[in-house]
């Protein structure tokens, strides 16, 4: 399709959507590498700055799948899929061992991904 052609409204959609979850992984990501696991063991910190760049590297690829979305088909919803079962890992933690404390700041941040269990 060529680039004149406007998106199409489930395109613009999408890729409002892609932009959001690039802006929050890239920028979530690399905070997370910089400031790693505060006051834990180093075994815990490694596993955190690891999980920090799968997290940016996310958001990476969600930024070209948002810049070339007419061109995207399957990878949309692996990309998906992967903030589903964030949501659900999530729900895991709250029900094991309850709502991080300030609660008034992470109920907006886990309210979006409940939405994609709905």
């Amino acid at each position: 399709m060529p680039p004149e052609i406007p998106l199409t409204v489930s395109q613009a959609t999408v890729q409002i959507c892609l932009f959001l979850v690039a802006a929050i992984a890239i920028f979530g990501g690399s905070l997370q590498m910089y400031l790693g696991q505060p006051d834990t063991s180093p075994r815990l910190d490694n596993v955190h700055r690891f999980m920090a760049g799968v997290y940016l590297a996310t958001g990476i690829i969600c930024l070209w799948a948002a810049f070339t979305v007419r061109q995207q088909g399957f990878l949309i919803y692996l990309l998906a899929l992967g903030i589903f079962l964030g949501g659900l890992g999530r729900l895991l933690s709250i029900s094991k061992v309850g709502l991080p404390k300030p609660a008034a700041v992470w109920l907006p941040i886990c309210c979006p991904n409940w939405c994609c269990l709905l």
